[in-house]
């Protein structure tokens, strides 16, 4: 329905927001990731219930329902954060986030864009909910808002926003963080709110309209292709490396890393 309301919007204005093979493609990578929905939700959720069970330092929160939604939305929110910065800034990282960057539109087909591959790495930045004693389906309903939010802000239809601006991610905010411009790279790794960036340095505000996709475009519209290129990309920087401690430095260390002396 959001999609359907946008894009005759755009008709409408005709803003050229969307591409037929764009929009497919968007949807065709956000299906590889629905269809491993179970064994994604296996992964996030097997590790959070074995150290709820079995390692969780109190059962406080058990008994103030209230208090525990709130602190595993604001907390879910913070570790999403730690999470985006990571996938951003550790090669590793971006390997599983990449696909979601890809398209050079910015719509609301952009945020069903998703990186089958990235439950896999973002689930251990969660487990420290499960120690602090918040039980599975309070995370779980907490985590599902965050990332549900984040469906809205993938548009050019919506302007800034006034002073929520200060507190709450926003279109505006998000279009910054998908933009390539030198001074919009790895800012705004907010999930709902803003002031995770606004306190580590990583905000930046929208000023030229941004230049969408990635610094390598993709460059096609095959969806197994999408989430392999970059992981096929990266072994072969690794394997190039002139030592073996350098090509596991490559893995793990920012995508643009080099060690001195290689061409960057």
């Amino acid at each position: 329905i959001g999609m359907g309301v946008e894009a005759a919007i755009d008709r409408k204005l005709r803003a050229g927001l969307y591409s037929v093979d764009d929009t497919l493609n968007n949807l065709a990578t956000g299906l590889f990731q629905q269809l491993l929905t179970v064994l994604a939700a296996a992964a996030l959720m097997a590790p959070y219930y074995w150290v709820y069970e079995h390692a969780r330092v109190t059962d406080w929160f058990g008994a103030h329902p209230v208090i525990a939604w709130v602190t595993a939305f604001v907390l879910s929110d913070f570790l999403y954060y730690l999470f985006h910065r990571w996938s951003h800034e550790s090669a590793i990282g971006w390997f599983s986030h990449v696909v979601h960057h890809q398209s050079e539109e910015y719509n609301l087909s952009v945020a069903l864009r998703q990186d089958a591959w990235q439950p896999l790495f973002s689930m251990w930045f969660y487990l420290p909910l499960a120690l602090l004693g918040l039980a599975p389906a309070t995370f779980a309903t907490a985590y599902g808002l965050v990332i549900v939010y984040q469906y809205w802000i993938h548009t050019r239809l919506i302007g800034r926003m006034g002073p929520l601006e200060w507190v709450f991610n926003t279109p505006s905010h998000h279009r910054v963080h998908h933009g390539v411009d030198p001074k919009y790279l790895d800012k705004n790794y907010a999930g709902v709110f803003i002031i995770w960036d606004r306190m580590f340095g990583t905000f930046q505000p929208e000023e030229e309209s941004p230049t969408y996709g990635t610094i390598e475009p993709l460059a096609s519209w095959n969806p197994s292709w999408a989430h392999l290129t970059y992981g096929v990309k990266l072994a072969r920087k690794a394997a190039s490396m002139p030592t073996v401690w350098d090509g596991i430095q490559t893995v793990f260390r920012s995508p643009g890393w080099v060690p001195a002396g290689v061409p960057a």
